[in-house]
């Protein structure tokens, strides 16, 4: 039987499409928006991958709503902070917020006690972008192949070492899932953000760890790291001979990379659908389609119940995943 607290939750996103939990509607005259500064909520630090795409978004959608879109970095505690304070500003199409799977279909199951509900607590735009994930091995390791991979982490039953950004990030449960079902045993080095666990990977730190692409495309082209094999549904252009995790062998699921623009509950459905034509008009541009393209991300159409949709799918599994083995923050 499903847990009451998932179960509440893929309720409320079941319901988006005839209740106002998900996605709450305001009726009245049309507001006059915007008519200052708008601002962006990171739950990352600058440099990342979702600082990157809200300053390539915010800049375009700058010309198309005629204010600014300042970035408001807030990293910390797998989005808890960006996210506790975005879902407490006032829902005047001023505050917005760049949400990642892992905060909407992750965080529930990892922590007891959110400062924000993901249900009830946002009104989501549109998604914009998801990225792909790669398994890389240290040079020191030895490491070339999944099936090597997967063999080493046998012989050396639980003292191969793995780095992620953090307990609970996307970079630890697709490794928790990849050892998971391939049934080996890994010992898990956490570091501060996925920069540092990617440096500790370079210098044969630690062994390997599951990595977003783009950051990875240089050191692996260069030879300082090995790509064992992609968590995405197909392989990376630059690594055509680089399988898929599936083709290597693991039936697992792709790892979700995806990033949407929401905005505190109770927002005025006619910002809403400003908002959300300012930002096809955006995401229409060649120039932004290529350089996410050149980043390794791939660029995203819809609206909220595409949002809708990838929520109660990878609540429903990755959540479930979290809980049965036990992979808790706090």
């Amino acid at each position: 039987m499903p847990h009451p607290s998932r179960r509440s939750f893929l309720s409320l996103l079941a319901a988006a499409g005839a209740g106002a939990a998900w996605f709450p509607m305001q009726a009245g005259a049309q507001p006059a928006w915007p008519t200052r500064a708008i601002r962006l909520v990171v739950p990352q630090g600058p440099g990342s991958g979702s600082d990157v795409i809200a300053r390539l978004l915010g800049d375009r959608l700058a010309q198309h709503l005629g204010q600014p879109v300042v970035v408001d970095n807030q990293p910390a505690a797998n989005g808890l902070v960006a996210l506790g304070s975005a879902a407490k500003a006032a829902a005047d199409g001023y505050t917005l917020v760049l949400v990642g799977v892992s905060q909407v279909a992750f965080n529930p199951a990892l922590y007891k006690n959110l400062p924000y509900d993901p249900a009830k607590d946002f009104r989501y735009l549109a998604p914009v972008a998801d990225t792909p994930f790669v398994l890389v091995a240290s040079n020191a390791s030895g490491i070339q192949t999944f099936a090597q991979f997967v063999e080493t982490a046998k012989r050396k039953k639980g003292r191969m070492t793995f780095g992620s950004a953090g307990i609970g990030n996307s970079t630890h449960i697709a490794m928790e899932l990849i050892a998971a079902t391939a049934g080996v045993k890994l010992e898990h080095i956490p570091y501060k953000g996925s920069a540092a666990a990617f440096t500790a990977v370079l210098s044969g730190e630690v062994d390997a760890m599951v990595n977003v692409v783009g950051p990875s495309l240089g050191q692996v082209e260069a030879g300082r790291v090995k790509a064992v094999a992609v968590l995405g549904g197909t392989r990376v252009p630059q690594w055509p001979r680089v399988p898929t995790v599936r083709e290597a062998g693991l039936d697992v699921p792709p790892m979700p990379g995806w990033y949407a623009l929401a905005a505190p509950a109770g927002l005025d459905s006619a910002i809403a659908t400003r908002f959300d034509a300012a930002l096809r008009k955006v995401m229409a541009e060649p120039a932004i389609t290529a350089r996410l393209t050149e980043l390794s991300l791939s660029p995203m159409t819809g609206g909220e119940a595409e949002i809708r949709q990838r929520a109660v799918a990878d609540t429903a599994f990755w959540g479930e995943f979290i809980r049965r083995h036990d992979i808790r923050v706090e």
